[in-house]
């Protein structure tokens, strides 16, 4: 949605739609937070999905949240930002209240990654674990450059539609339009693997406002995982964040070997069931916990 409504009577009301003219005070909302999207992230949520926004009597921006369907079936919720002055007045919790009670309506399950803090609001609403992963955060390259055990090459518009169709397989539905936001933007992330003629494993990337951020990565085994890793790593040079999925031990082993820290955990929830709508064999990097 790229359109707004007009402000409610209600100074602290939640509006649908995020204005155009209102990405600046956005990004200031992700800068108090210490998150890291950039205006390329939030139009995503205008375009493809609902941003919820609260403002102030004199029209400020204070406080959004946000959902992204994908298909029939579930929707994320995220972007929850208040500003300091605007806490504590129960502003967090109606906007999540409305992301649900929106996403239901639509027949569609909520999901979301929260923090531990979050993990501790969500559960008693009816959200239930699914899985867990960390946020690894690389500041410069360390060591010599790795080597690919797998042939990796970059995207391209012929493999493209075959692995959109590889994503919604392991993903539960499909995130073709989302996935094609995301491409281009880290154009040296943006790789896959191919074996016997089929694909193997992909990688995308993006930028952020602290650090290049790589994810999806979906791959059949650890092998091809750290192969398209280790060629993404090789022409990238600044601060990098992967959202790596607790099960992938040796994946983390190789991410700790090349200079990465794990920074913080998050829980995957799913609203009302306790089992995932992905593949948690195939996920080694979600997106972000923004965007699932």
């Amino acid at each position: 949605m790229t359109g707004a409504m007009a402000p409610s009577s209600d100074p602290l009301a939640i509006d649908v739609g995020l204005r155009a003219d209102e990405l600046d005070a956005a990004a200031a909302l992700v800068r108090e937070a210490g998150w890291n999207q950039v205006a390329a992230d939030w139009r995503i949520f205008m375009d493809l999905g609902t941003v919820y926004a609260v403002r102030s009597s004199d029209g400020r921006l204070v406080a959004t949240g946000a959902t992204l369907p994908f298909g029939n079936r579930f929707a994320w919720i995220s972007m929850v930002l208040v500003t300091a002055a605007f806490r504590r007045q129960g502003l967090a919790t109606r906007l999540l209240r409305r992301c649900i009670d929106d996403l239901l309506a639509k027949n569609l399950t909520p999901v979301l990654d929260a923090t531990p803090a979050g993990r501790s609001v969500y559960q008693p609403l009816g959200f239930a674990d699914v899985w867990g992963f960390h946020r690894w955060s690389r500041g410069a390259p360390v060591g010599e450059p790795m080597r690919a055990d797998h042939a990796i090459a970059p995207i391209t518009d012929a493999v493209w539609p075959a692995l959109c169709r590889y994503d919604a397989q392991h993903f539960g539905s499909d995130r073709s339009a989302l996935l094609g936001r995301l491409r281009g933007r880290l154009p040296a992330a943006d790789l896959y693997a191919e074996r016997a003629g089929a694909i193997a494993g992909f990688l995308l990337g993006r930028d952020g406002r602290s650090a290049a951020e790589l994810g999806p990565l979906i791959a059949e085994d650890d092998t091809t995982a750290r192969s398209l890793l280790a060629v993404a790593f090789g022409a990238l040079s600044g601060p990098l964040y992967v959202d790596l999925a607790d099960a992938k031990t040796e994946v983390a082993a190789f991410l700790t070997a090349h200079g990465f820290a794990r920074q913080r955990p998050f829980t995957r929830m799913v609203y009302g069931r306790s089992v995932s709508f992905d593949d948690p064999d195939r996920t080694f990097a979600v997106v972000g916990p923004e965007f699932g």
